[in-house]
């Protein structure tokens, strides 16, 4: 990849966000995050009706349980790119700075969620590296699935089914960016 920023140039599927599979990547990262919840006995809602911001958008997802402090966590999950000309400089310092940037903006984002809500944003980013609270969030819900399960690697395979779930679309939107080109010779 550092050959590819070198030359300036990003792979469109992953920046553009009408580009085929972003969508289907974000519902498969949530839908991946939801049966984590339920491997770990806690009950949750996807796309939860009554939490709407005043335009209309909510979180991905909700547990019916209270998380801590006897409140309810809501989630959303976000897949960053830090190839994007928004965030090479500062990616370029330090790794997990795309990540971090965007997990702020979705905390502004459901702000008005906070008084009723603990509200969890999970980035990761194109190449592997997750914000930290979403790092956090997944090892304790790793150490709740391991409780349920017995099988004390559980938080270590929740991270790697991530990362191989954005690694796979990562392939997919690569590939479907590329322009077929024909050499005759």
């Amino acid at each position: 990849m550092n050959a590819i920023v070198a030359l300036g140039w990003t792979p469109v599927g992953f920046v553009c966000k009408r580009a085929p599979g972003k969508t289907t990547r974000h519902h498969a990262l949530n839908d991946l995050i939801a049966r984590a919840f339920s491997s770990a006995g806690l009950p949750v809602t996807k796309e939860p009706s009554g939490l709407f911001r005043s335009d209309s958008k909510r979180p991905d997802g909700l547990t019916l349980v209270p998380w801590s402090s006897g409140k309810a966590l809501c989630w959303d999950v976000t897949i960053t790119c830090p190839l994007t000309d928004s965030y090479t400089i500062a990616a370029a310092r330090e790794s997990g700075t795309a990540a971090e940037l965007a997990a702020s903006r979705k905390e502004e984002k459901y702000a008005a969620l906070d008084d009723r809500y603990i509200f969890e944003p999970i980035t990761i980013e194109t190449l592997g590296v997750f914000n930290t609270s979403a790092r956090q969030l997944l090892s304790n819900l790793g150490r709740k699935i391991s409780e349920s399960t017995g099988e004390a690697r559980e938080a270590s395979c929740l991270f790697q089914r991530c990362s191989v779930l954005v690694q796979r679309f990562n392939t997919i939107l690569l590939h479907d960016s590329l322009v077929c080109i024909s050499f005759n010779f």
